[in-house]
């Protein structure tokens, strides 16, 4: 199966897998906790971060402003299978419970539904997993970059090639990514796709309904 996260027409998304494979450091899979934006700063508009909310079902916690221009509304709170076509969304759920399961990383050949108003347009998906803080594989950070004029939304897209990256059978865990020395433990992260970082607290703990993707020019 061709390897095509690297092609040069999909920056973002070679630099977002790349990002996450820094991330791990020995391990299988890293830490939503671990994500800091700047890392991935010239990736932002194209990354999001899913939340599994059922079996091969997962919804935009946090997402780039490239998918909102995608589907001509705010995307953030949908299920990510919204962005594709009805007729390849089942291969896809798939694809994403694969993600989450195996683990694995998946990288996604897309292909946009055609018609008035709407040009050909080809798309490139990466799904990275995380561990959420109850230690359990049921986060993704990901990246969507297209090829092409986006025209009138909503644009959803064909599944047509999918490659998958076993991680309990990869070979090179130990990539760092030399590139964020800034990601620390213990450190502020800076506006994008971060969390509000809260206090351990014990007893019942309140979770925020949703979570805002703010763009900073600093």
């Amino acid at each position: 199966m061709a390897d095509f996260a690297g092609e040069p027409r999909f920056p973002a998304v070679a630099e977002v897998e790349a990002y996450w494979d820094g991330l791990r450091r020995g391990r299988v899979v890293p830490c939503r906790s671990d994500i800091d934006p700047r890392g991935i700063e010239h990736a932002l508009e194209y990354a999001f971060i899913l939340e599994r909310i059922a079996p091969g079902l997962a919804r935009l916690r946090i997402a780039g402003m490239h998918l909102n221009d995608l589907m001509g509304m705010e995307t953030r709170g949908m299920p990510i299978s919204s962005l594709i076509s009805p007729a390849t969304r089942s291969g896809f759920s798939g694809v994403l419970e694969q993600v989450m399961s195996t683990p694995a990383v998946a990288k996604l050949r897309l292909s946009a539904e055609t018609g008035i108003g709407k040009p050909a347009l080809e798309g490139r998906m990466l799904l990275c997993p995380l561990e959420s803080d109850m230690g359990d594989v049921s986060r993704v950070i990901g990246c969507l970059s297209t090829n092409g004029a986006i025209g009138h939304g909503p644009r959803r897209f064909d599944l047509v090639g999918t490659e998958m990256r076993d991680l309990l059978r990869d070979a090179k865990p130990d990539f760092r990514f030399e590139q964020n020395e800034s990601v620390t433990e213990g450190k502020k992260f800076a506006p994008g796709l971060a969390e509000t970082q809260r206090p351990f607290e014990t007893g019942n703990r309140k979770r925020p309904s949703y979570l805002r993707l703010v763009k900073s020019d600093d």
